[in-house]
């Protein structure tokens, strides 16, 4: 028997309906194969400052360090955008990837046959979609210092600061690398090399990193083609490397591809041997505690945790059989139901996967 304890936090809107989703998915997987999984607790994001008053209180960090993987459901919303950036929801989540040294963000994007009518793009487009996004997710514009307000000449300027190490863009690049050996063997890195210094030394070092994976191809692209090339022609993509904020805002792109924010899931990986696994959409306050909201996306990023974290990858692929298995049964919640179609609920999409991993 294999025992892992897992920090569960569930955060803020739709981020509790939808990890409770994914602890029943892991419930199941463990009475299945044997396992033991240990579920604790914590608070973080909103719901953070309305108890603790902070978005990543000690007792979270600490209980998260401690685990050996973290489901996180999502953070922020309207109640608290009237705090300062240093206080808000969203605050918790960059401490604790901090904290962690959760530097590679995995987001897989994939077209399921069943859901290609959901994507907005045509279906000749989307059909053989199936890339992963390595975002580098501790450096950047997001924590590069100085960060502030300051008066200069009689009015209010506003500084955010971009900084990349060396060594920073080379363990992201040999993350991308590694991965591209698993897949089909190309990576796209996505820099503004004409006109950032920061992504001109992106772009030297990625190279020297390539020379240790001559069974890998490599291609630069500028991050204005490559926004065009994710809709022009996505299948092309295997793995894209990027920094910080080009990779929040490609990621996202991509994420409509499949039709919908609900069935992406990701992965935060580090140093420490901790992950942190979310799924991509945020935390929907307008359904929240509705039971609309799309499961599908925590429980796919359950399955990456026993993947990448657990190395269990019979039960991770047991998961992802399910998902496809429900949706090509026909299931479907609210943001992904076609006008003709019934929406089920988030709790019998949940039993729906239940029951499919049988």
């Amino acid at each position: 028997m294999t025992k892992k304890t897992i920090a569960v936090l569930p955060g803020d809107g739709i981020g509790p309906e939808v990890t409770r989703a994914a602890i029943k998915v892991l419930e199941n997987i463990a009475d299945l194969h044997d396992h033991e999984f240990v579920f604790q607790e914590g608070l973080i994001g909103g719901s953070a400052i309305d108890e603790k008053g902070a978005p990543l209180p000690h007792e979270t960090k600490e209980l998260s360090a401690l685990s050996d993987g973290i489901l996180l459901g999502a953070v922020g919303g309207p109640k608290w955008d009237h705090l300062p950036g240093g206080n808000r929801p969203e605050k918790g989540l960059l401490e604790i990837r901090k904290s962690l040294d959760l530097y590679a963000n995995l987001r897989p994007v994939k077209a399921y046959a069943s859901l290609i009518e959901s994507s907005p793009l045509k279906e000749e487009i989307v059909a053989d979609v199936d890339f992963l996004i390595v975002r580098e997710l501790t450096g950047g514009l997001y924590f590069g210092e100085p960060k502030m307000r300051e008066e200069n000449e009689g009015e209010m300027q506003a500084v955010d600061t971009l900084v990349y190490k060396t060594s920073e863009i080379k363990r992201i690049a040999e993350r991308a690398f590694q991965s591209a050996r698993l897949r089909k063997g190309k990576v796209v890195s996505v820099d503004k090399a004409n006109v950032l210094e920061s992504s001109r030394l992106w772009r030297e070092i990625v190279d020297d990193v390539r020379g240790g994976y001559p069974d890998v191809e490599l291609e630069h692209m500028l991050v204005d083609n490559a926004a065009m090339q994710l809709i022009a022609q996505p299948a092309s993509f295997d793995v894209i490397v990027t920094e910080n904020t080009f990779g929040d805002i490609l990621s996202d792109e991509a994420s409509m591809l499949t039709g919908s924010l609900g069935l992406l899931p990701s992965a935060s990986m580090g140093s420490t041997g901790v992950g942190l696994y979310e799924p991509v959409h945020g935390s929907a306050p307008d359904i929240a505690g509705e039971n609309r909201a799309n499961p599908l996306a925590a429980i796919a990023s359950a399955a990456m945790m026993l993947k990448y974290g657990f190395e269990m990858e019979k039960e991770a692929e047991r998961i992802e059989a399910a998902i496809e298995k429900v949706l090509a049964d026909g299931y479907r919640t609210a943001d992904i139901a076609s006008k003709s179609e019934e929406a089920v609920t988030t709790a019998e999409m949940t039993d729906a996967v239940v029951k499919a991993l049988e």
